[in-house]
């Protein structure tokens, strides 16, 4: 939240959509005394449901342009500008992250000049090495690598788009039951079945992952549901935002 608070264009407004209702992010949320104006969203927790929590943020929006974050990412001090200034009717803006180490996510948490740290992260790349983190490269802000090093492959925690795009498609598919897959990668090529294009904003809209435990590895039954969906060119969810 403080890496959102800093950004060097604010949105306007936040919207919490939690899996679950739990007491402790109510008093983060009745407490929080920043500059952004915040919505809580929340479900009953029997499970692992991300998908309808992220239609639940869709249905809750007043603004036509969302962008999309995890709840254990850091944002570079100009990640919102980048995707505001790109922002396309025809176009999803896609991003990447880097996955940080456990010292260096442990120092993110405890710091409070969020911006210091992530300007400070290209002269910092040895100890990303040696503490384990992934995808090093990606955490690194460069208008020129961004024209060199495109992806066009949606992640869950680093996306845009205006939210006309989403009814298109019918939102996320709440069809998933599993994690993985089905909040990006089943996104990707419904989006471009209805003509949709991918855009990069690698290097730009750059985002800083925290360390945590993996919840889970396999995702074999995912990419067959997916997979049977592609088939029928189901490019609009059937248990979706309707």
């Amino acid at each position: 939240m403080r890496s959102v608070e800093n950004q060097s264009i604010t949105g306007s407004g936040v919207i919490i959509s939690e899996d679950g209702e739990s007491e402790e992010m109510k008093t983060f949320v009745e407490n929080y005394r920043g500059n952004l104006s915040i919505q809580h969203v929340t479900q009953q927790d029997i499970g692992w449901r991300k998908n309808a929590a992220l239609n639940n943020a869709i249905r809750n929006s007043k603004q036509p342009y969302l962008v999309f974050i995890d709840g254990d990412c850091v944002l570079h001090p100009k990640f919102i500008e980048e995707h505001l200034q790109r922002s396309n009717e025809n176009q999803i803006l896609a991003g990447r992250r880097v996955k940080l180490g456990p010292k260096f996510s442990t120092r993110l948490r405890r710091d409070g000049s969020v911006n210091r740290i992530t300007s400070r992260f290209v002269q910092q790349i040895p100890l990303h090495m040696i503490d384990g983190a992934s995808f090093i490269e990606e955490g690194v802000y460069s208008k020129v690598l961004a024209r060199l090093k495109q992806s066009k492959t949606l992640k869950g925690c680093n996306f845009s788009c205006y939210r006309s795009a989403l009814q298109a498609i019918n939102g996320f598919d709440e069809n998933y039951e599993l994690p993985a897959v089905g909040e990006d990668t089943d996104l990707d090529w419904r989006f471009e079945g209805l003509g949709f294009e991918i855009k990069s904003v690698r290097h730009l809209a750059v985002q800083y992952h925290l360390h945590h435990k993996e919840g889970w590895q396999d995702v074999r039954e995912n990419l067959a549901y997916m997979k049977e969906k592609m088939g029928r060119q189901e490019f609009v969810a059937k248990n979706g935002l309707t």
